[in-house]
């Protein structure tokens, strides 16, 4: 079992995303990651989702899902040949004794204070998965008060897919 990570684009209509997730879960796949977004044509949504899975059932949920007359185009999203994000906000209780010190590993992950109170601040961090988890591993020494995670997205670096040509 590995993770799998796919691209599904969709119709921009109502009810598509339910209709996408139902048949997951008709499935028996747990989503671990799910991010919906606009793409260049004001007709098509992309889905990214995120699912723990092996060759077999991947073949049956690229298979499923393809038969969905609102899905326009589904690929897997294969680690070598695409590239991952993910947005990670964090609020941290933060007195001026620790501030310095979480000034630090925000800077070393480039990352950003985006909100400062007197007993607390808000880090906002983009980058690839892995990267979220070392920092989150990093911080875990603090007062983790919030943490909001986005999921992740992707974009594949070559071709859309094999199926362009279709349309």
């Amino acid at each position: 079992m590995k993770k799998e990570i796919i691209s599904v684009f969709v119709e921009n209509k109502a009810n598509v995303l339910t209709r996408i997730v139902s048949l997951f879960g008709r499935r028996g796949f747990n989503i671990d990651s799910l991010t919906v977004s606009a793409t260049n044509d004001p007709s098509i949504s992309r889905i990214t989702v995120v699912f723990i899975g092996n060759d077999q059932s991947l073949s049956q949920i690229l298979t499923q899902t393809r038969k969905l007359e609102v899905v326009k185009d589904i690929f897997t999203l294969e680690k070598e040949s695409s590239l991952y994000r993910e947005l990670l906000l964090m609020k941290v209780s933060a007195d001026k004794k620790v501030r310095s010190a979480i000034k630090e590993i925000v800077d070393i992950y480039r990352g950003k204070i985006i909100s400062l109170s007197k007993d607390s601040l808000i880090v906002e961090l983009t980058g690839a998965p892995e990267k979220l988890d070392g920092f989150m591993d990093l911080m875990d020494c603090y007062e983790i008060i919030e943490v909001c995670r986005t999921g992740i997205t992707g974009i594949s670096r070559g071709p859309l897919s094999n199926t362009d040509s279709d349309d």
